[in-house]
């Protein structure tokens, strides 16, 4: 694919999938404050889903407006537990609080993606992955967290879907390059028509 985009992002996961994809990018992060989007919008009782598509647009946007015409994909990713919105952790011990949160439940982990051209957004794909998370003890879950990396930890949220972490989950159902943050099927579809 010769589409060279540029990634609003500094995730190191997504930056892999868009190459191991094939798709040529530049990464160019956005610097967007997200937890000021995110309290505004929680004020506005908006939705995890929504509040996913609103951040991955504003990224692409505000890149895409100091890039003009390139082509700009931002990305957001957050867990839904029954409506309640639930962020990436802080430090380790808010990962704890994550996890004992999560202990036994079912959560939706919501994937958007967006496409910017111009400071307008011109494509935009959201999916969602349900997980559900087995039954462990205080000392299981700070037993889990002690193996994972700091850089891990802040970078799949709670848990890395393809290493330590699919030993948390009793079920998983749904894409799991949308659970490491990059709907990369759509992406690629839509890059296609483009060409």
């Amino acid at each position: 694919m010769s589409n060279k985009i540029i990634l609003a992002s500094k995730s190191k996961v997504r930056k892999d999938i868009l190459d191991k994809n094939n798709i040529e990018s530049i990464v160019e992060p956005s610097n967007v404050d997200e937890d000021i989007v995110k309290e505004s919008l929680l004020k506005e009782k908006a939705s995890p889903e929504i509040i996913s598509k609103n951040l991955a647009e504003l990224k692409a946007n505000k890149v895409s407006m100091k890039k003009t015409d390139k082509m700009v994909l931002g990305a957001d990713s957050v867990i839904d537990l029954n409506g309640e919105l639930i962020s990436k952790p802080e430090n380790r011990e808010d990962a704890l609080t994550i996890l004992k949160k999560l202990n036994g439940q079912k959560h939706f982990l919501i994937s958007s993606v967006c496409i910017s051209k111009n400071g307008s957004m011109v494509w935009n794909h959201t999916d969602k992955a349900s997980l559900t998370m087995k039954n462990f003890t205080d000392e299981e879950l700070k037993n889990y967290l002690s193996k994972i990396s700091d850089e891990t930890l802040y970078a799949y949220n709670v848990y890395q879907i393809e290493g330590e972490g699919r030993g948390l989950f009793s079920e998983i159902h749904g894409d799991e390059d949308t659970i490491m943050g990059l709907p990369i099927k759509k992406i690629k579809e839509y890059l296609e028509i483009k060409q």
